[in-house]
């Protein structure tokens, strides 16, 4: 069964990213992507998911790579898809490659 999902992932790009990121009043997931990558592709719908059962707790924002490479530099993404959980403005967690949703929710759990 496929859900016709009600939340819309941000693009931050680089002139927003301080303001939607680290200056959030909660904790704000950034996923990390091209729009080449098949396993940024195959976790969109995993990591929008999250983001909308968990609105409440934190937020899920993306950042192409290609067109914001600045932004992965400063935060050493040196492979895609990658997740850094952000909190009070500072990295806090970060997952390389997340595969499962239970890996995902199990990283935000002290978030959620």
């Amino acid at each position: 069964m496929i859900r016709d999902h009600t939340v819309q992932l941000t693009d931050v790009t680089t002139n927003s990213f301080d303001s939607t990121v680290l200056d959030a009043d909660k904790p704000v997931l950034v996923d990390f992507w091209a729009p080449w990558c098949g396993p940024c592709k195959a976790l969109k719908p995993v990591v929008t998911a999250i983001a909308e059962e968990h609105r409440d707790a934190i937020s899920i924002v993306k950042v192409d790579i290609d067109a914001h490479p600045e932004i992965a530099v400063r935060y050493q993404v040196l492979s895609i898809p990658t997740l850094i959980l952000f909190s009070g403005g500072a990295p806090v967690a970060t997952l390389t490659a997340p595969r499962r949703r239970a890996d995902i929710l199990k990283a935000l759990s002290s978030w959620l």
